[in-house]
């Protein structure tokens, strides 16, 4: 695992809530591309439902964290894609089973008019650092 130091106040910036404001570390660059609410078999995971989806989403992002010999704990930053910001406490209810609360990632959230089809409500992207193989 790399080393990771997590600044979520820093001066002059109001504190964080739901996600840390700095995240700095050295090691290996994982870069996890958008995971969308697909199975392993390629079907869509809770139609119409974000919740399901975006524990999809994040079981879907473990497992390609996993490929590159990192976990949760090495992620620096998320990025939410939702087609509807009110879908944000069901995705930040679901990241919060799969990542400490204690030791959120950096983040952003963006609504978009659209993903790469209609019954997709969100996608998150990772950036990981873990250490140097």
């Amino acid at each position: 695992m790399s080393q990771l130091t997590r600044i979520p106040d820093p001066d002059g910036v109001f504190p964080a809530t739901a996600y840390t404001h700095v995240v700095l570390g050295t090691g290996q660059f994982v870069a996890i591309s958008g995971q969308l609410a697909l199975d392993a078999g390629g079907e869509l995971v809770g139609p119409g439902d974000p919740a399901a989806q975006a524990r999809q989403v994040f079981r879907n992002l473990r497992y390609c964290l996993a490929a590159a010999g990192a976990d949760f704990d090495d992620v620096v930053k998320l990025t939410y894609f939702v087609t509807d910001t009110a879908f944000m406490p069901a995705v930040r209810a679901a990241r919060d089973e799969f990542i400490d609360p204690e030791r959120l990632p950096a983040a952003s959230a963006v609504q978009v008019a659209g993903l790469v089809a209609p019954e997709f409500l969100l996608e998150i992207e990772a950036l990981a650092v873990i250490a140097e193989r």
